[in-house]
């Protein structure tokens, strides 16, 4: 059995390893693009210095000595930990207002203890204690979330705890007839997969943050991964969970085909922690594939390639995902580029000039307007071979080109380094940050142009400079999802997250007008909070405020996530 120590975590200041860090000086076209959008010379500043915790003052633990034995005899000593690293770790989450509240010491409410239990029963106890002792207890999956989830309100005076479920990590068991996997919800997702594949099957659960979130974590807020397309979304990989409570436990089986009134497995996905703390669940898994291809198309145009994409959604074909970056994006995924070096990557780099230059004799915009899309295929080779000639004839019959797997397999195997851009930025003063959506296919257009004139026009109010792009990443068959990156640079640590709320607001709040949801799969938490009764409309937040109350009348639970008493 493992102990808190060997449970990996952030650094305390920014995202995941403290040895891995974002670098432009092997990417030619990054630094002109940054002083062309945002008027930065990154070659003319001085990074901020890495942040040393040791710099600011880290308030004392609340916790009693008596709370503190009581959890010691639970878990063990060395799996209750209150030094200053671990807490400030586990009071922040991953968005840009966590972010620049640990980098700047804003350490006002802090966690005052990180438990580690490994099991059920362990669990139970817990909140047990926590109730009887009016605590508070907030679930901690890898701390990735940027919708503010696990984070602490810096007004609340009882003594908090963090649960970290990292010591419960294991497979237990896998039902090859049923294609079922029973897994605890404190792995991570590399560790997850680890053991899926050992045995030949996958969960295909890939989001952005896989290297850094847990399976307790993608059910506790609905998570998506790249791979939705084929694999689904997690309420539809989660049949069944375990949430354990103070006073008892619920189980949902993991059975097709419920018809057991309103739906209480529907309930506990996506509750962040206010309802209890999920320990287990019992997900879909798939034979790994024998062959898995990811194919790079180009269209002319957004709205070419957005009619390759409802094309594809709509067709008898079935990928793994299907991507599609806007002009804006396409143009810093080609600044994201390493400078070739050998033979073979210079003679692709002549290719693709050429490529452009063809392009362009043709009418295209190859600066600001073309599109790049990703599709990823599964299967035998003859099932590979058959969809990729569909989506072939899909492309070329909206204008597109096929690039080929090239461009392919640099996107997979750069698809979870984008985070570590981020700490880059706000090392250079600049925040960057994202907001995604989901919409219908007959409003999409609508809903990406609106957002981009909103955006612009607000930092024209507001006397800034930032740049937008955006990339549709997940596909239904109703419409999709919308994922929009912004970087704006500032002046002013005091008038930072000001500058900051005031443009994410503006972007949220484009997505109500344009009746989109509040978050495609980032949660609600507390960020995005304020829009969720025109999601949900108010008799929707009613019944959660009832429900949460029910549930944990005392408010010890995650207090104030999703909605506020």
């Amino acid at each position: 059995m493992i102990s808190a120590a060997d449970v990996k975590r952030h650094k305390w200041w920014g995202w995941g390893l403290d040895d891995v860090t974002f670098r432009f000086d092997n990417k030619p076209l990054f630094a002109p693009l940054v002083k062309e959008k945002v008027g930065l010379d990154l070659d003319a500043i001085t990074p901020r210095p890495e942040p040393q915790l040791s710099d600011y003052e880290v308030p004392a633990s609340v916790l009693s000595s008596e709370d503190a034995a009581a959890l010691t005899a639970i878990v063990g000593s060395e799996n209750v930990r209150t030094d200053d690293e671990y807490r400030v770790v586990h009071s922040f989450g991953r968005s840009v207002t966590d972010l620049f509240r640990a980098r700047t010491g804003d350490f006002r409410r802090i966690v005052d203890a990180v438990v580690y239990p490994a099991s059920d029963e362990e669990v139970q106890s817990i909140l047990r204690l926590v109730v009887e002792r009016d605590l508070v207890v907030i679930p901690f999956g890898g701390g990735s979330s940027i919708s503010g989830s696990v984070t602490p309100d810096v007004d609340e005076k009882r003594a908090i705890i963090t649960l970290n479920l990292g010591r419960m990590c294991r497979v237990l068991d896998i039902d090859d007839t049923a294609g079922l996997a029973r897994v605890q919800a404190g792995v991570y997702g590399p560790d997850l997969e680890e053991q899926l594949q050992e045995r030949g099957w996958t969960m295909g659960h890939f989001p952005d943050s896989f290297a850094y979130s847990t399976l307790g974590g993608w059910a506790a807020t609905r998570s998506s991964g790249m791979q939705s397309d084929k694999y689904g979304d997690i309420e539809g990989i989660v049949r069944g969970l375990r949430l354990v409570q103070a006073d008892g436990v619920i189980d949902t089986k993991p059975i097709p085909g419920r018809d057991s009134g309103s739906s209480v497995h529907e309930m506990v996905l996506g509750s962040e922690g206010r309802l209890g703390v999920i320990t287990e669940c019992t997900v879909r898994v798939h034979r790994v594939a024998p062959v898995r291809e990811v194919i790079a198309y180009m269209f002319p145009d957004w709205e070419s390639g957005v009619r390759g994409m409802h094309a594809i959604a709509r067709s008898e074909v079935h990928p793994v995902f299907t991507r599609l970056s806007d002009g804006p994006e396409t143009r810093f995924s080609l600044a994201m580029v390493k400078e070739p070096e050998s033979r073979k990557s210079k003679a692709m780099a002549k290719v693709q000039e050429g490529l452009f230059a063809y392009l362009r004799s043709k009418g295209w915009d190859t600066r600001e307007e073309m599109c790049i899309s990703y599709v990823c295929f599964e299967g035998t080779k003859q099932h590979v071979e058959r969809e990729k000639s569909a989506v072939k004839r899909i492309v070329k019959s909206v204008g597109g080109i096929t690039l080929g797997a090239g461009p392919g397999k640099i996107y997979d195997q750069k698809k979870f380094d984008t985070p570590y851009l981020r700490d880059f930025l706000l090392g250079m003063n600049v925040y960057g940050d994202v907001s995604d959506t989901g919409t219908t296919w007959s409003r999409l257009n609508e809903m990406h142009a609106s957002v981009y004139d909103a955006f612009y026009r607000k930092l024209d109010e507001m006397g800034l400079r930032g740049f937008m792009f955006c990339h549709m990443s997940h596909s239904y068959h109703q419409g999709a999802c919308l994922y929009f990156t912004f970087a704006v640079p500032y002046e002013s640590d005091e008038r930072m997250l000001e500058e900051y709320t005031a443009l994410k607001h503006t972007i949220q709040q484009e997505f109500m007008h344009h009746l989109g949801t509040v978050s495609h799969h980032h949660a609600v938490g507390t960020e995005h909070q304020p829009w969720i009764a025109e999601d949900i409309t108010d008799g929707g937040v009613r019944m959660l405020k009832d429900l949460y109350a029910a549930q944990d009348p005392g408010g010890n639970f995650n207090p104030g996530k999703i909605v506020t008493p």
